[in-house]
């Protein structure tokens, strides 16, 4: 049986190829495909199922480890336990009625709770928000863990990051964060975790999920996605950070990964004007030749934004983000397609394109002479992914990219490998590189499932995301995105950045 399933496969691969790409086959597929064969598959070669059979064949005879691969990463600094439970389940069990939705930069209480949920729920987005009132959350957070089918999970974007780099054996995790009993018990045997990280205390954050479908009064959500919210004062002020930039010294990492920046925005101005100073200057003490990934997540306060990209982008040399993060990134500092309120379906792939080579250019160092270390953008939303890189600083993105969309592909549906009868291909098959002027067209050949273009010095990676259409948890795909993009790139240069 599994002869035949690889001949299947290696067939769809070769068609793909041959229709899309050009007459001539790769010598190592040729190998591998009988004329009998070609005939009785025939009839299946347009089909929309042959496109995810296509990719995902690709993808697994494409994505190739660097030469090159990290030891140590250094996670930090955000880490909790994660409560997911339905969110229109757990609203209805807090005796709250559907209304209008109205987003909320913090929460103080169940009302501004259910709007601001209604209003994601909507537009089938994700967000993250702050939930001012500490006994209202934790009447809150109990009945929860209270209701039916609430599980409980490791969460914290860089205890997630962390755990996926977990399950490779031969890479040492440090994690920093506050990392309270519970959450230690749940973390992989793998990661280490400093004394100075943990506490006595577990911090708890909600995950209220929709599916695609699902519908609360009026409101109907159009894809599956998720609602996060907590009261989570470690976190909130980065407690953490000081510590993690400590232990870099004797834990000597390749890599340094840190997120949790957005927990911040809770705060209040005053804190967070404070702490950012302080998380920069930190960050700035770490060794030049060691490169620092920003994963990026939900906020709403423009100021906090801006600052961010002003102070904080410029010292890191990879950030990671998703479609909400890209646009309100751009609204905030007045970038390009800022006035979009929102994106519509899909995000323009010429658009997105136009903001992340506009960060490399104000930002990054797209400019040879600028003294910005940021080379790299992980971008991803449902139906594709794209990696924008300064040429010259990185290498293997190409599979860098599928391995992220790969990953992405299978933990939604909650498997260890794609499935193709349980995904389906979503992103256009062509595009333009550009919203503006001059518009290069380009195709997206399922055979070679990644399209490579150049703006100036920055090229772009694009591959599509098979999207589980059943998915069963979508918390934690950023993080396992961006960590397996990182797995399988690998610095190009020694050039310090």
């Amino acid at each position: 049986m599994w002869r035949k399933a690889s001949a299947a496969a290696l067939l769809a691969l070769a068609v793909g190829y041959f229709y899309h790409g050009g007459p001539d086959l790769p010598e190592q597929i040729l190998q591998y495909i009988s004329l009998p064969i070609i005939h009785s598959s025939h009839h299946n070669l347009n089909s929309q199922n042959s496109l995810e059979q296509v990719i995902s064949a690709a993808w697994e005879s494409l994505i190739t480890l660097p030469t090159r691969q990290w030891s140590k990463v250094a996670v930090g600094v955000n880490a909790c336990v994660d409560v997911v439970v339905s969110g229109v389940g757990l609203l209805q069990a807090l005796a709250v009625d559907p209304g209008t939705g109205l987003d909320h930069e913090v929460l103080h209480s169940k009302e501004d709770l259910k709007e601001a949920f209604i209003h994601y729920m909507g537009h089938g987005a994700a967000a993250e928000r702050f939930f001012s009132n500490k006994e209202v959350f934790h009447r809150i957070a109990r009945a929860a863990a209270e209701y039916p089918g609430a599980k409980l999970y490791v969460g914290g974007n860089a205890a997630l990051i962390g755990q996926k780099l977990a399950t490779y054996p031969d890479l040492m995790v440090l994690l920093c964060g506050p990392v309270g009993p519970k959450l230690h018990e749940m973390l992989d045997e793998q990661i280490v975790v400093p004394p100075g990280s943990l506490q006595d205390m577990d911090e708890f954050h909600l995950i209220l999920e929709y599916k695609a479908g699902e519908r609360w009064g009026s409101t109907h959500a159009p894809q599956a996605n998720r609602f996060i919210f907590s009261h989570d004062v470690s976190n909130g002020e980065m407690s953490s950070l000081e510590t993690f930039v400590a232990s870099l010294e004797e834990f000597e990492p390749d890599l340094v990964i840190l997120s949790g920046l957005h927990m911040m925005e809770g705060q209040g101005r005053e804190l967070w004007e404070e702490r950012l100073k302080e998380a920069v200057s930190a960050i700035s003490d770490i060794p030049k030749d060691i490169p620092i990934h920003l994963e990026l997540a939900s906020m709403t306060d423009k100021d906090y934004m801006n600052t961010i990209m002003k102070e904080f982008m410029p010292i890191v040399s990879s950030i990671g983000l998703n479609e909400q993060e890209l646009l309100f990134l751009s609204q905030a500092s007045e970038g390009p397609h800022a006035d979009l309120p929102a994106w519509k379906g899909t995000p323009d792939i010429g658009q997105v394109s136009d903001i992340l080579l506009w960060i490399l250019e104000q930002h990054g160092r797209s400019d040879p002479s600028s003294e910005a270390d940021l080379t790299r953008i992980h971008f991803h939303t449902l139906a594709y992914h794209i990696l924008a890189t300064v040429d010259g600083y990185w290498g293997n993105q190409a599979a860098a990219v599928m391995a992220g969309a790969r990953v992405a592909s299978s933990q939604a549906c909650g498997l260890r490998s794609v499935d193709v009868s349980k995904v389906e291909l979503r992103a256009p098959l062509e595009f333009h590189g550009s919203y503006f002027e001059p518009r290069e067209k380009l195709s997206l050949n399922p055979a070679e499932p990644v399209t490579v273009w150049r703006r100036g010095n920055v090229t772009f990676h694009l591959t599509p995301v098979l999207v589980c259409k059943e998915p069963l948890r979508t918390v934690g795909l950023g993080d396992a995105i961006s960590a397996e993009g990182l797995v399988y790139s690998e610095l190009k240069t020694q050039q310090p950045f």
